[in-house]
C-alpha cells in the first residue's frame, strides 16, 4: 500500500530534494507540494495525505500554526504531520509536538531517517531526531505540580510503566519487545492501554508525560 506524502517548504530546492527521496521508495509517493503554510493546509484538507512533511518557517502561515490546524487536539480527524526543519530549538520542538505533530526531524538528518520518519508516522508511531530526543524530552518536563495534574485517572500497571519508560528513551516497539522479552503485539496492547489511560494520541505525548512525571529519568 502506497503512503501518500504532502511536502510544504518555502525553498524549492528543499522540496525537490525531499520529492526525489520520497519518490525513490517503492512504497512512498509525493501527492502534493506547497510553498507556504496556508497553501499546505488547503492542500492537506483537500488531498488527505497519509503524512505531511512541514517546515517551520514559511510565509503566510508557519508550520506550527499549520500543524495545529491539521493535527491539533481539537481536530476531529487529525492528519499525521512530521516537522522537518533546520532549527534545533526547544520552543519549536515543544510547539510542534504539543500542536499534534507525530515527528520532528532536522534537515541534516539524512535521507534514510526521513524515509523512516514517514513510514513511522504512517503507522501511527512517532520519531524525533535521535540527536535531540532525550534533551528535548528532559526540557519538556514540567514542575511536579504540573505533572501531578496530568496523572491518569486509572493507574498504569507495572508492565505499562516499563513500556512508558522505554518509549521515553526513544525505543521502537521492536526494541521494547526485545528488552522486555515479550512479543511486539504485547507491546502494542500495553501502548493502547497507556494511550487510553493518559488520553494520549501518540507515543510522543506518552514520552512527554513520562518525562514530566519523572519516569524518564
Amino acid at each position: 500500500m502506497t503512503i501518500r506524502v504532502l511536502i510544504a517548504d518555502d525553498q524549492e530546492m528543499v522540496r525537490t530534494g525531499f520529492r526525489m527521496i520520497i519518490n525513490s521508495q517503492p512504497d512512498l509517493e509525493v501527492v502534493g507540494e506547497a510553498a507556504d503554510g496556508a497553501e499546505a493546509v488547503e492542500l492537506a484538507r483537500r488531498l488527505r495525505p497519509d503524512v505531511c512533511l512541514f517546515d517551520i518557517r514559511m510565509p503566510t502561515m508557519d508550520g506550527l500554526a499549520a500543524t495545529r490546524l491539521l493535527a491539533g487536539p481539537d481536530v476531529a480527524e487529525p492528519l499525521r504531520v512530521v516537522i522537518v526543519t533546520t532549527f534545533d530549538m526547544d520552543e519549536y520542538v515543544y510547539g510542534a509536538l504539543r500542536g499534534g505533530a507525530t515527528g520532528f526531524l532536522l534537515k541534516d538528518s539524512g535521507p534514510a531517517l526521513l524515509v523512516e520518519a514517514v513510514r513511522a508516522a504512517a503507522n501511527g508511531e512517532a520519531m524525533v531526531s535521535p540527536s535531540i530526543t532525550v534533551r528535548l524530552l528532559k526540557n519538556l518536563a514540567r514542575p511536579p505540580a504540573a505533572a501531578a495534574a496530568r496523572q491518569p485517572g486509572e493507574p498504569l500497571t507495572g508492565r505499562e510503566l516499563d513500556v512508558v519508560r522505554l518509549v521515553a528513551r526513544g525505543r521502537t516497539n521492536e526494541e521494547i519487545a526485545a528488552e522486555l522479552f515479550v512479543s511486539i503485539s504485547t507491546v502494542k496492547t500495553h501502548l493502547g492501554s497507556v494511550h487510553r489511560k493518559l488520553s494520549a494520541r501518540n507515543r510522543v505525548e506518552v514520552a512527554a508525560w513520562a518525562w514530566e512525571s519523572g519516569l524518564g529519568r
